[in-house]
């Protein structure tokens, strides 16, 4: 079901739509304010000074005998053009800025942040005095620096909560799609921090109406151009001869800032609403791919010969992943590990919590955590060398190396629908039409197996089960026909009727397009039924690997032997794997 328009979404609530009446009210009067005063604004009547309320004038007179009601209706458009300036100003600068400290982090989030604080220091009244001395007392120039002074509110919320985003499991996999940076921070990202955003907007722009009043009694306007600060000044000065002339300038200032503030809320819920947050997703720490030591006299890998020679895909050579130690020196988590994916071919790396596997699967797809680096080796697919080669790994990420998550729910985003989010890489990345994309999108939603192709994607991820939300992944992944899918845990958060059917999903898959799959798993069931060949890890390190039947005939590391009989609890499990090791290989070579 499409969510209704935001007006009507605004309106649902009594103090939204009563905020949005107002405000709309005071945009009204702005923009034709002048047009409708029913006299000249600027007209003096030295006979009628400080009149009450009449019928000849609603609000009565000023000090000089001009008519409240028009000055009110005419001063409104320089106050909201003084408030909008100083609002632009602070979020243009304020987000802008914010996106990309929080998003990059680097020297420009030190330097930026280092300019805040510097700002954040600086006693906001003294500046603007100085400056009306400077430039003058023109109120739009002192607004603009108000502007720039407000900025850092607006600086510090988006940088803690993209700070907070960047590394979401929905962003990893939009990077993995091939979507560029920028495109990442305009669409998700900023989707995520901008209720946040409409709240600190409300909240400046209501201050900034009480600033603009201040600046008027502090001497900064210009007398032909009235603003809802320079009626309050002058009833402010005549408060004890005429007590009316402060109480209209007061009371549609205290209205509109009300409404700002309110409105705000009912902005954010608004946006909000429709879409259920399904959680934040887990974040990957040091603790989930082994914080281990490195350690000297360690056995050599055991390799098991294969019995075709394999023409090469992807070929890791002596990887070595780190974080930082704390003390100045990098913890290796990943510690020269050598793999080799051949085309057509379906490799399992298989190890137990914290052995390195997601780690390994990160660094080949760029997408380690926020202080990880490669800190030696080489990732080389199809002769381009990844890690050396920044643009030759952002080309084959997203169009010839695709990757199905282990956590559904998190990889996709809350804010879009599912079809949005198949559409978009096969834009971006395949340069289709939308009309094209849309269509290759259905096309794939039922060749994953989904019944209902068109109601999934018009759907929100929270409205669809963990498996269907698999199939979803798995139909991004494969949308350009990649030549290797590195497949992280594909069956981890599903039960076991939804694992079976996965992994049939993926091994139907293969055997159509031909595709590479780096199967990464702690489920030795899942490597006899899909892979051809296994990679043991432990510790960072791979002790042991060969074709899946010779593992589960001759295991000889003792780390494979405890893996193998923790999962296969007796004979006659165990023969059931070998046997569909075998046969699945057999099915292979035929």
């Amino acid at each position: 079901m499409n969510n209704p328009p935001l007006v009507l979404r605004l309106a649902r609530s009594v103090s939204g739509g009563l905020s949005l009446t107002w405000i709309a009210i005071v945009l009204f009067v702005a923009a034709f304010g002048r047009f409708i005063a029913p006299m000249d604004s600027d007209a003096t009547n030295a006979r009628n000074v400080l009149a009450g309320p009449s019928w000849d004038h609603f609000l009565g007179t000023d000090s000089a005998g001009r008519d409240v009601f028009s000055r009110l209706l005419v001063s409104t458009q320089n106050s909201i053009l003084a408030v909008l300036l100083s609002v632009i100003v602070a979020v243009v600068i304020g987000v802008a800025a914010g996106l990309i400290a929080g998003y990059f982090g680097g020297w420009f989030d030190q330097i930026s942040s280092w300019l805040v604080n510097l700002v954040m220091a600086m006693p906001g009244i003294v500046v603007l005095l100085a400056a009306r001395s400077v430039l003058g007392s023109s109120v739009f120039v002192a607004m603009g620096i108000f502007g720039v002074l407000i900025a850092p509110s607006f600086f510090r919320l988006v940088q803690t909560t993209v700070r907070s985003v960047r590394n979401e499991l929905f962003v990893d996999a939009a990077r993995v799609a091939g979507i560029s940076d920028g495109r990442i921070i305009a669409r998700h990202v900023l989707r995520v921090v901008r209720g946040p955003i409409v709240i600190q907007t409300a909240i400046v722009s209501s201050i900034a109406i009480a600033v603009l009043a201040g600046l008027a009694i502090l001497g900064f306007g210009d007398i032909n151009s009235p603003s809802w600060g320079s009626l309050l000044s002058d009833g402010f000065s005549k408060m004890f001869r005429q007590p009316w002339l402060l109480l209209w300038p007061s009371l549609v200032i205290a209205l509109t800032s009300l409404a700002l503030a309110t409105l705000g809320n009912a902005l954010r819920d608004a946006l909000e609403g429709g879409v259920r947050n399904v959680g934040s997703s887990k974040v990957k720490t040091l603790e989930a791919d082994g914080v281990i030591e490195l350690r000297d006299g360690e056995a050599p890998t055991i390799v098991h010969t294969d019995e075709r020679p394999l023409e090469p895909l992807l070929t890791v050579n002596d990887l070595v992943v780190g974080y930082p130690d704390g003390a100045g020196g990098w913890t290796r988590v990943v510690r020269g590990v050598d793999l080799e994916v051949g085309k057509g071919e379906v490799l399992g790396l298989v190890g137990e919590s914290g052995s390195g596997k997601s780690q390994t699967a990160f660094a080949i797809l760029g997408l380690l955590s926020v202080g990880g680096r490669v800190l030696g080796g080489s990732v080389v697919f199809d002769e381009a060398d990844l890690l050396g080669d920044e643009v030759a790994q952002a080309t084959a990420r997203g169009r010839r190396i695709s990757y199905v998550p282990q956590e559904p729910m998190s990889n996709l985003d809350p804010s879009f629908t599912i079809g949005s989010q198949l559409v978009e890489p096969m834009r971006v990345c395949l340069g289709m039409s939308k009309a094209d994309a849309r269509a290759r999108a259905l096309e794939l939603l039922d060749r994953v197996g989904i019944p209902e192709p068109q109601r999934v994607f018009d759907s929100y991820p929270h409205q669809v089960s963990g498996g269907m939300a698999q199939r979803v992944l798995i139909a991004g992944a494969v949308a350009g026909e990649p030549d290797l899918i590195i497949a992280d845990e594909p069956t981890t958060a599903l039960d076991v009727t939804v694992q079976a059917e996965i992994l049939d999903l993926l091994r139907d898959l293969q055997a159509d397009l031909g595709t590479s799959i780096l199967l990464v798993t702690h489920n030795f069931g899942v490597v006899a039924d899909l892979a051809d060949r296994v990679a043991v890890m432990q510790e960072g390190r791979i002790i042991e690997q060969g074709p899946v039947r010779k593992i589960f005939r001759e295991a000889q590391h003792p780390y494979t032997q405890s893996l193998l009989d923790a999962i296969l609890d007796s004979e006659s499990v165990r023969a059931e794997y070998v046997r569909a090791a075998m046969e699945n290989q057999e099915a292979v070579s035929r």
